[in-house]
């Protein structure tokens, strides 16, 4: 096996940036999914703070602030993922039609 890198490699990563790997790195599932939740978390922490934390109903912990904690948390697993394994297009071949 050899260590040595392919030059066609190299060429075909960098025809990949551009405007379509930049949408496709945007709206990434895993970018969306963890902006939802970031979004659904900061709404339940909020609320967990400065809303009634109705301790009758959950039987002592405030249910909404570590629904809240958790749904961030997992929202910020989501978008590092995203931008720690991004989505790189494959380079069209010249015998594609499109």
């Amino acid at each position: 096996m050899s260590t040595e890198s392919n030059p066609a490699d190299s060429n075909r990563t960098d025809s990949n940036k551009g405007l379509l790997g930049t949408l496709l790195a945007l709206f990434d599932i895993r970018n969306v999914i963890g902006a939802l939740l970031s979004i659904y978390g900061i709404i339940l922490l909020l609320m967990g703070l400065f809303g009634d934390p109705e301790v009758e109903k959950t039987g002592g912990p405030n249910a909404n602030l570590w629904a809240g904690i958790v749904l961030l948390v997992i929202g910020a697993i989501f978008i590092a993922w995203g931008v720690l394994k991004p989505v790189v297009p494959d380079a069209p071949h010249p015998g594609d039609k499109e």
